[in-house]
């Protein structure tokens, strides 16, 4: 009788002809607050996730961040606390770029300044250089942005057909859609990936012509603005300006809480950049948005911008504007 011989690789005992899986590993530069949205999102969706911090302090933070933000959907039935064990584990914090190294896309979401409210557009390219250095040619890099154009980004590059915008709508995690912006050398195969991220995330998307402030953004400033002028006039109070929206409009937070959370130092200069950009006065800040953003009143991040805030975040009250 002759003896029967099988091949075993197919029966899981050899990885050798075993085909990697895509998005087996994301990483993402830069861990504030919109970089813990998406890492927590990659790492819900069972992606293993390592982002890259400029300190040990700033990975602790973003980890505990990160957790007490699956804390709440515990307490809220939304996940158990065996989930949320399997989620963190498959986070790592790094502050070596090296660490990046086998990832088929990374993330580029290093945070806004400060001061200026602004995300410094030559770090940004020094973020993708050195991305380029460490990663595969066939890896995807994106930046997570509204403003920035990605093909100004990725022209240094010598590949620069992986390079790819994403936006991500932090104020309102519930509203699960991506705005993705092809640039002037991405490739149809980029695309189509980020396609498919998109839904390994859970996720809707919209395709969007490279252009400043997307469509996002350019709708929100422009609505933000007109309430402003409203409030200005007395035409209605801030509370009902928001109520309005929410209850006749289905609009979630309404659009003064949607600056306070976005940040006023983060929406004066993507306005103004927007201004310069178009020249449409739609898009120039509001005299009352220049007046919180000189007073520094930010808003949750400071506990007062249109609101006020306690120094957990909750809402206490309209602020005095006059």
């Amino acid at each position: 009788m002759s003896e029967i011989i099988e091949p075993i690789e197919g029966f899981g005992l050899s990885i050798k002809l075993q085909e990697k899986k895509l998005f087996s590993k994301i990483g993402v530069v830069g861990c504030g607050r919109d970089g813990q949205n998406i890492v927590g999102l990659t790492a819900s969706a069972g992606l293993e996730v390592v982002f890259v911090e400029i300190s040990n302090d700033k990975i602790q933070l973003a980890l505990d961040n990160i957790s007490k933000n699956l804390d709440t959907k515990v307490e809220n039935w939304g996940l158990t606390a065996s989930e949320k064990r399997s989620i963190m584990s498959k986070i790592t914090g790094s502050l070596n770029y090296e660490d990046l190294k086998g990832c088929d896309f990374v993330i580029e979401c290093i945070r806004y300044d400060d001061h200026t409210g602004e995300r410094n557009k030559m770090m940004r390219k020094e973020v993708f250089m050195n991305l380029e250095r460490i990663l595969a040619p066939d890896a995807v890099i994106a930046t997570n942005a509204s403003t920035i154009i990605i093909t100004e980004l990725a022209s240094d590059l010598e590949h620069k057909e992986r390079c790819i915008s994403l936006h991500f709508l932090v104020t309102q995690p519930e509203a699960k859609i991506l705005e993705i912006v092809k640039g002037l050398y991405t490739s149809d195969e980029v695309f189509e990936k980020m396609k498919l991220f998109a839904k390994l995330i859970k996720h809707d998307y919209i395709s969007v012509q490279e252009s400043n402030g997307l469509v996002s953004l350019r709708l929100f400033v422009t609505m933000l603005n007109e309430a402003c002028q409203m409030l200005m006039e007395n035409v209605a109070s801030l509370e009902d300006i928001d109520k309005l929206l929410q209850v006749g409009y289905g609009y979630r937070l309404g659009v003064f809480r949607s600056a306070d959370i976005l940040g006023i130092e983060k929406m004066v200069p993507l306005m103004n950049n927007m201004f310069d950009e178009y020249g449409d006065k739609k898009y120039k800040p509001s005299p009352l948005l220049l007046r919180l953003f000189r007073a520094k009143h930010f808003g949750v991040r400071t506990r007062k911008g249109f609101y006020l805030y306690d120094e957990n975040g909750k809402l206490t009250g309209p602020a005095a504007l006059a």
